[in-house]
């Protein structure tokens, strides 16, 4: 199984960016997707994630400006970061479970005016 991430990159504070991550090989089904963040020095923490069903859950820090989405038979996940702040730069990954927990290999995103 790999998982593919894009669309990371650089904006201005306030500005938005869409994440996809595409997951291939051989997978039966996907239980969750999510995403996650990191910083340098610091723990990779969740930001968002979206069961099978559709229940989604966020961190506080990101709830009302981001939102994550999934397609279940392309197999990908989104996450739509809306208002970004400096706070919100980071390497983004994401993750699947099916039940085995996947990774991709994480987008940089970065704020900077």
């Amino acid at each position: 199984v790999q998982l593919q991430a894009s669309g990371g990159g650089l904006v201005q504070p306030g500005g938005s960016l869409r994440l996809s991550c595409e997951a291939s090989g051989s997978i039966f089904s996907i239980d969750y997707m999510g995403w996650h963040r990191q910083v340098p020095g610091k723990q990779r923490k969740l930001v968002a994630v979206i069961t099978s069903g559709g229940s989604t859950n966020y961190a506080d820090s990101v709830k009302g400006r981001f939102t994550i989405s999934r397609d279940n038979v392309k197999n990908t996940v989104y996450l739509q970061m809306t208002s970004l702040q400096f706070e919100d730069a980071a390497v983004y990954y994401c993750n699947i479970r099916t039940p085995m927990v996947y990774w991709g290999k994480g987008t940089q995103v970065t704020v900077s005016s």
